[in-house]
């Protein structure tokens, strides 16, 4: 029964492991175990930056479900005019939007340093050598051979305004038109408010023609399909598009499930959303009116793809406009802000399958921060709460391994006793564990049981913004990056050690040795952790050696 347990605690170490390489080939651009990589990025992965009149645009198919003609989102843009970027600077950002179909093209985050070139924001979208990320909308046509209507490559003019917002100003607008086109004109207002990430965006089409026109608006995001800067080897978080109606809920898309054609989006609803999410920052079209709308991916060009929304609206009288406001969300996962921007949206911060368990213990961290003022003490007050409430879980455990320790001698000279007779070996193993009443397992039990509360605590600390440039102490300047003098990894491996040392020595040579080396290898990780998590561990460890020791004394077991 001790090996079994033995047993089972290799193959949580294993499957971590596991899952740790795999984690690690696929941020290196090796092909995963369990899917295939993306291409990587070439040339033609940002789309033409040259433009024309929407009606010489060609729009090939370009997402899942679409036919080829007018109601495919466009792709291309043939030569015409230029086009210029327009900066818009508020508190929290730095954007660009092309006058080529009012595309916002690139977005820095004032409040967030770039933790890869310090001294700078963090660059959440942006169309460039180096990465494509854009948000962009338009108008298709309802039928395929009624042509063309203005789109996301669509020449547009700025209206004119300021471009900052100045002191004691709460709002900064950006108006765009478009040319007629097929009887249509496109007017677009971004709307930026003060301390906020969710930008307004107000679409209005205006029938300029002389019959009903019934046009079709998208909403989309385009991104390739690298890794965020400065993503983990040791870790892996979730970078791709995902999307949410009540009926579907929260459901996430591999850029490698469009890339092989089989990316499942939703059925058509009334309600929902799209969204880009990577690594603590996320971006969103939202409309929280009722109204029809479906859900696409696509592959757009090599190592780029794109997830839209696309929403029919009403016929459009000659002279008549109609107005759909909508909300472009870009900016940090903060759990409270996204709650109330969307059903679901909250969601986008990606705990995997332990949503259910991490979500509370995020609130409990956060109420804990607004009484600490300071994250690192509310990981530790965390820490220890959990060891409270999982107290009588951890003395039993112990209480059973300190046992093994006493009765260690006695196993090992059975063991050389009946080292030819199994059979015998095993039964008179089980009677001195009835003799002492010690259950072999339990010492396994109350440890496995708790796993899925400490690994969902582990998702909470990796996935919370707020841990980015967040001091604890002295040298501990950021919780979300690794420690920069290793003295906290230091601490966790030499705790680890003591703890194996607390632990009864298994009666197998080569099992006692293993228990030496497996905890040092499994410490190396830890190094490349983020301060928060190691400080995590270590209080884990701390509190549970103090907890072994004081019951190993208490039963008179000691070395």
């Amino acid at each position: 029964m001790t090996d079994m347990r033995r047993t089972i605690l290799w193959m949580v170490f294993t499957l971590s492991l596991v899952l740790l390489w795999d984690a690690w080939n696929k941020h290196n651009g090796r092909p995963s175990m369990f899917s295939p990589q993306p291409p990587a990025a070439s040339a033609s992965a940002e789309p033409p930056q040259g433009t024309g009149s929407a009606a010489d645009v060609p729009a090939p198919a370009a997402v899942a479900g679409a036919t080829t003609g007018s109601s495919s989102i466009a792709t291309q843009a043939a030569a015409g005019s230029p086009t210029e970027r327009i900066t818009l600077v508020t508190d929290v950002y730095r954007a660009e939007v092309d006058t080529q179909g009012g595309s916002l093209v690139r977005l820095d985050l004032l409040k967030y340093e770039d933790q890869q070139d310090r001294g700078n924001p963090v660059v959440l979208m942006d169309r460039s050598a180096q990465r494509t990320y854009l948000a962009q909308s338009g108008l298709i046509n309802r039928h395929d051979t009624g042509g063309a209507f203005p789109n996301h490559l669509s020449v547009m003019t700025a209206l004119p305004g300021d471009r900052t917002l100045d002191e004691g100003e709460n709002e900064l607008q950006l108006t765009l038109e478009s040319a007629p086109v097929n009887g249509l004109q496109y007017r677009k207002t971004y709307t930026f408010k003060r301390g906020d990430y969710a930008i307004g965006v107000k679409h209005e089409v205006i029938n300029v023609g002389d019959a009903p026109r019934e046009p079709q608006l998208y909403l989309q995001l385009v991104r390739d399909g690298n890794p965020p800067p400065g993503e983990s080897s040791f870790y892996h978080t979730f970078t791709g598009p995902a999307l949410y109606t009540e009926e579907k809920k929260f459901h996430k898309i591999a850029f490698g499930d469009i890339e092989k054609g089989k990316a499942e989006t939703a059925p058509p609803a009334d309600n929902g959303w799209v969204a880009m999410v990577q690594h603590y920052f996320a971006s969103a079209w939202l409309n929280n009116a009722p109204a029809p709308r479906e859900f696409r991916a696509a592959k757009v060009a090599n190592n780029l793809y794109s997830i839209a929304m696309v929403q029919p609206l009403p016929a459009i009288a000659p002279g008549e406009t109609h107005a759909v406001d909508t909300i472009l969300f870009a900016g940090p996962q903060e759990e409270k802000k996204l709650e109330a921007l969307a059903p679901g949206l909250d969601l986008v911060k990606d705990y995997g399958w332990f949503t259910i368990l991490s979500k509370p213990l995020f609130w409990l961290l956060d109420k804990l921060y607004g009484l600490l003022g300071n994250w690192g003490w509310a990981i530790v007050a965390l820490v220890v709460l959990l060891k409270v409430a999982f107290y009588w879980l951890n003395a039993k455990a112990y209480a059973s391994m300190a046992k093994m320790k006493a009765i260690s001698p006695r196993i090992q000279d059975l063991r050389e006793r009946y080292k030819d007779k199994p059979q015998q070996l095993q039964q008179e193993m089980m009677r001195i564990y009835r003799e002492e009443k010690i259950n072999p397992m339990g010492g396994c039990l109350p440890i496995l049981i708790q796993i899925p509360v400490f690994i969902a605590l582990y998702w909470v600390l990796l996935s919370s913004v707020e841990m980015r440039n967040a001091p604890w102490i002295l040298w501990i300047t950021d919780l979300s990056v690794k420690d920069p003098y290793y003295i906290l990894p230091l601490l966790m491996t030499a705790s680890t050690l003591l703890q194996t040392w607390l632990n009864p020595t298994p009666p197998d040579p080569v099992q006692a040795r293993m228990m030496w080396i497996m905890p040092l290898i499994f410490s190396v990780m830890f190094f490349l952790f983020p301060a928060g998590l190691v400080l995590y561990w270590l209080t884990n460890n701390i509190l549970s050696i103090a907890q072994q020791y004081v019951i190993n004394k208490r039963l008179g077991v000691t070395k």
